[in-house]
């Protein structure tokens, strides 16, 4: 993870957004092993515990499961993550475009900008 946290925010619940992330992106894909609690509070740069509360947290949420003698699990229910992905990616458009009316955008001049900014994107990396 390495990235900062947001002291006014909980840590755990940073720790649970972040890899919810990863499991909506694929980084830990489904059936995926999950590292020891210890080793990924390392990696985090958090107390263990702040660890396990934000796994307990996703166990809750049904997107990771403990396998008694493996460890940890990301779930095997797809539909459950393309749903969530689903969930997440309307709700990330709802705030984009919230903060575009702001500027005096609406939706279709919002849209407009995206669909030109794939070919930027492409032309810069060359």
């Amino acid at each position: 993870m390495g990235e900062r946290f947001d002291m006014s925010r909980p840590i755990y619940a940073q720790i649970v957004e972040r890899l919810k992330a990863k499991i909506l992106a694929g980084v830990y894909p489904p059936s995926g092993h999950l590292d020891s609690v210890r080793d990924m509070a390392a990696a985090a740069g958090v107390n263990p515990n702040t660890m396990q509360r934000a796994l307990a947290q996703l166990e809750a949420e049904g997107l990771v499961y403990t396998e008694r003698t493996t460890g940890r699990f990301v779930t095997e229910d797809t539909a459950l993550l393309e749903q969530l992905r689903d969930e997440t990616a309307r709700a990330m458009t709802a705030e984009y475009l919230e903060k575009m009316r702001g500027i005096g955008y609406g939706p279709a001049e919002a849209a407009k900008l995206m669909t030109g900014w794939e070919t930027k994107e492409s032309d810069s990396n060359e």
